[in-house]
């Protein structure tokens, strides 16, 4: 699932409404941009026991964005679970000889992102919607707050499925710092707040809190325009209070105007 596109910082669904009646900006007005990126391992929100995809998956999207702060776009990723009928059971990972086929998630999302003086507000709404995966599509409400450096953010789930319950709310606080030679060092904080059991039956019981702590270094590759980046999850629990063991992911991404 990506974070809402940065378009000036983060994105919206309240502003989306007002989209259809300003949007006749003008091509010249917009910019069309993508990205594309490899990643060793897909790990959502600190689940480094369930990873949307254990090995390397490639990830990317396009984005389109007026002058007026009015933003769409889509991301897609592989996954390597789908259909799942044998899970470890210490783990709850899906097994190999359960049969499942791959998946592939497509982030569908809208927004709003403008300068609030010294802040960049961003508002939006994105739905996400899977092959090969049961009860998954669903939608999110999400936001976000940057000032310099910092930035706090929000996504608020709207509908039961199998990985959440309607009204479960994700929080993060990240930081950015340059540093010498061109390093970038990052910083995110996840934090859930659960609904309880839904439809699909996801548990909860009283498991709200700190679910991981990312640490990310990235450095320009050369002249090439692309990134190269290394993650170090500190995993924390999972929404059933299961301890989480650390994990890393090396990615490289390239992003591009069209």
């Amino acid at each position: 699932m990506k974070l809402l596109k940065k378009v000036t910082p983060l994105a919206t669904a309240s502003a989306i409404a007002a989209a259809s009646f300003v949007i006749p900006a003008t091509v010249s007005a917009a910019e069309f941009s993508g990205n594309a990126s490899v990643v060793s391992k897909y790990i959502l929100r600190g689940n480094t026991v369930n990873a949307e995809s254990e090995g390397a998956t490639l990830q990317g999207g396009f984005d389109y964005a007026t002058d007026m702060g009015i933003y769409v776009g889509y991301w897609g990723s592989g996954l390597s679970y789908g259909n799942c009928s044998a899970y470890d059971p210490d783990s709850g990972a899906c097994l190999p000889e359960s049969g499942a086929n791959t998946g592939f998630e497509n982030d569908i999302y809208a927004g709003w992102s403008g300068d609030l003086g010294p802040v960049n507000l961003d508002v939006g709404v994105i739905y996400y919607y899977y092959l090969n995966v049961d009860d998954s599509n669903t939608a999110e409400v999400a936001a976000s707050l940057g000032w310099g450096p910092i930035s706090f953010g929000l996504k608020y789930l709207t509908d039961d499925v199998a990985w959440g319950n309607a009204g479960d709310t994700y929080f993060t606080l990240g930081a950015d710092l340059g540093l010498p030679k061109n390093f970038t060092l990052g910083a995110t904080i996840g934090y859930y707040m659960y609904e309880e059991t839904g439809e699909f039956d996801t548990t909860t019981g009283d498991k709200d809190g700190l679910k991981h702590v990312d640490f990310v270094i990235s450095h320009p590759i050369g002249e090439t325009g692309a990134d190269m980046s290394l993650t170090y999850v500190v995993g924390v629990k999972d929404r059933d209070d299961n301890d989480l063991p650390d994990g890393m992911v090396l990615s490289v991404g390239y992003n591009f105007d069209i």
